[in-house]
């Protein structure tokens, strides 16, 4: 399960300085929807896994890369057959043609 935490939670777990977690965020190192995401103009919460990834693989861009597809594709919104579209018949009416 994905956990998103405070700047707090965030800055103990990578040993960080919250200066340093918005310098990255503002260089975009970071980026929003992945790493980050604004809850409100005051509030932000980071994906914890993907920031460990990140401070492991910083160095090495194809690895964090496939750390992002993996949790990318565990989002509910890419699993297509989890959402498949219920049976629907048809109410169309075939239209008949009149004889003149």
């Amino acid at each position: 399960m994905d956990q998103f935490v405070n700047k707090q939670e965030a800055t103990q777990c990578l040993k960080l300085s919250d200066s340093t977690l918005k310098r990255y965020r503002s260089k975009g190192l970071l980026v929003e929807g992945l790493h980050w995401v604004r809850i409100n103009s005051r509030v932000i919460r980071y994906n914890l896994e993907l920031l460990k990834d990140w401070a492991i693989n910083r160095h090495d861009p194809v690895a964090h890369q496939r750390a992002i597809e993996r949790y990318q594709s565990r989002l509910l919104s890419n699993q297509s057959s989890t959402f498949k579209k219920p049976f629907q018949t048809s109410t169309r009416r075939q239209s008949r043609s009149r004889v003149k």
